[in-house]
């Protein structure tokens, strides 16, 4: 169970750097975002998955 804490823990850090170093522009992301439709979030969503799977597959 610790290397999946850890990956929880990278992943928080990644997606705290954005709007660490570059809040304004975080926000103009974010704010996009919302406008996007569902189908086109649930895409961006289906390749971030398949990317970290692939990462893991190839890391692992």
């Amino acid at each position: 169970m610790d290397p999946i804490w850890t990956a929880l823990a990278l992943v928080l850090v990644f997606e705290g750097i954005l709007p660490l170093v570059a809040p304004r522009l975080w926000r103009r992301v974010f704010s996009e975002m919302l406008g996007l439709r569902d189908g086109q979030l649930r895409f961006f969503g289906l390749v971030c998955v398949a990317i970290g799977v692939l990462m893991v597959w190839l890391l692992g």
